[in-house]
């Protein structure tokens, strides 16, 4: 199973773990399975096209997916998967 590293705005919605180990086999699974234990976190990772919102990065072992494959980039049992919310500032 994946690593899953959960930012802090997100633990509300996930027991406030900070880590769940998931089943699948790219990113794009991967958000699925935790989306699918924990609806709520859906609008804060995926837009209405079910693409990820343009404020949410993901990285897969330091490296972000959208450089990669996007959701469709593929993730092994020790692989670990990061959402990191964009930050905006002045």
């Amino acid at each position: 199973m994946a690593k899953v590293k959960i930012p802090p705005v997100l633990r509300q919605h996930t027991g406030n773990e900070s880590e769940v180990e998931l089943e699948g086999d790219t990113v794009g699974a991967v958000l699925e399975a935790l989306v699918s234990q924990h609806p709520d976190t859906r609008p804060q990772l995926f837009g209405e096209d079910d693409e990820l919102n343009r404020f949410v990065n993901v990285y897969l072992n330091d490296e972000d997916v959208r450089v990669l494959e996007g959701l469709g980039t593929t993730v092994s049992a020790d692989d670990t998967v990061m959402i990191l919310p964009a930050m905006a500032g002045g």
